[in-house]
């Protein structure tokens, strides 16, 4: 299988797993218990701690371990506003994940007000629009710091020192961004930052929310004392290990590996744009993540393209969503101003550093070839 849908999930580093491996064996303590075992388990999880801390250029005790991405935003956002009952205003975009994008709906049928900020056709923010939406009864800007579909990139330390010197908690999702993008807490003053293992080579189900020292944030699962009060329940020992050893490869990896993903992806593109010339590419080609294109073929029906990518060997994405059997254009692309139709006629795919060189052909060579087919197959023209 040649794998293009990194964006979804990538595939977990063998030293992930090696790391992994003992905790999920002999190595089996509870976290919390006083005695060896438990202080093994205790070490592997700060050792980890310090290792996520040192990938986001923060301390290793700002540092909150959680299930995911989803889970880091809900914590984050609902925190917020937990802690600040007098305010119940919240500013986000228009081109946000599900896991923010509903957490907001639903924060809005009950009593919240939100504003979501517009995107131009390139799927950038108006920073002048962003700064006249922040007011004083402003819980919380909560952002998308690379899109997911797109790989745009929002400008996060500019909107974040805006938030900070007007008194309100930003939160960024750096879901996409981590491992792709340089992110130095020491310099980009957020107050909180959300981060999946999974979407940099580590496992699934594990994910970190950083936590600016002196920031007062409920928990939003209650129980037990772990994660000093700030994350309820026993610790996905193995899995936070595995965050850790993914966290310090991708440090170690970056920028070079970054460069060459980038090459890559743009070998890619320039292959679509030579057999394909009326592509049209989405999003701002200058400020996004160095592993994502997303395009469409116009008149070619995108589901059609996927199902034949993937029976010669081909994973990637469309630009839709799919739910309970109807297709739905992607939200993000509508956002940009792209037609329902063209919606579903778009494609992403999604390089990373265990992708060799040679899947951008091998990928090219299938692309017309699925193409080709759907043509003769009179689903397409």
């Amino acid at each position: 299988m040649i794998y293009l849908d990194n964006n979804a999930t990538t595939a977990p580093d063998p030293r992930v797993g090696e790391a992994m491996l003992p905790l999920l064996g002999h190595e089996f303590g509870n976290p919390s218990s006083p005695h060896a075992a438990g202080r093994v388990a205790r070490g592997a999880l700060e050792r980890a701690r310090a290792q996520v801390g040192a990938f986001l250029g923060a301390k290793a005790d700002a540092v909150v371990f959680t299930s995911g991405g989803t889970e880091s935003i809900n914590t984050a956002v609902r925190g917020a506003l937990a802690a600040q009952p007098e305010k119940r205003h919240i500013v986000t975009s228009a081109i946000e994940h599900s896991a923010t994008k509903n957490l907001c709906q639903q924060l809005a049928r009950e009593g919240c007000e939100v504003t979501w900020l517009p995107v131009d056709s390139g799927g950038r923010l108006d920073y002048a629009a962003y700064l006249q939406a922040l007011r004083p009864d402003t819980a919380i800007v909560t952002m998308v710091w690379a899109n997911n579909e797109t790989g745009v990139l929002l400008p996060i330390e500019a909107m974040a020192r805006a938030a900070a010197e007007r008194r309100i908690v930003f939160h960024a999702d750096a879901v996409q961004a981590a491992g792709k993008v340089v992110i130095d807490l020491e310099t980009v003053p957020v107050h909180l930052l959300s981060v999946s293992a999974h979407k940099f080579h580590g496992p699934k189900g594990v994910g970190a929310l950083f936590v600016r020292s002196g920031l007062g944030l409920p928990p939003l699962l209650r129980g037990g004392g772990q994660e000093g009060g700030r994350r309820a329940g026993t610790e996905n020992v193995p899995g936070i290990a595995g965050l850790g050893v993914a966290a310090e490869l991708a440090g170690a990896a970056f920028p070079l590996e970054m460069a060459r993903v980038a090459g890559m992806r743009d070998a890619f593109e320039s292959g679509v744009r030579a057999r394909f010339p009326d592509a049209r590419f989405h999003g701002d080609p200058a400020c996004r993540l160095p592993n994502t294109t997303n395009f469409a073929l116009p008149g070619r029906d995108a589901q059609g393209l996927l199902a034949g990518l993937d029976r010669l060997g081909v994973a990637c994405s469309i630009g839709s969503a799919c739910t309970s059997g109807e297709v739905d254009a992607s939200h993000v692309l509508r956002a940009m101003g792209v037609g329902d139709e063209e919606a579903r006629s778009s494609l992403r795919f999604s390089f990373s550093r265990l992708n060799p060189g040679e899947d951008v052909q091998a990928a090219l060579a299938a692309l017309e070839q699925a193409a080709a087919r759907l043509r003769g197959d009179g689903l397409g023209h």
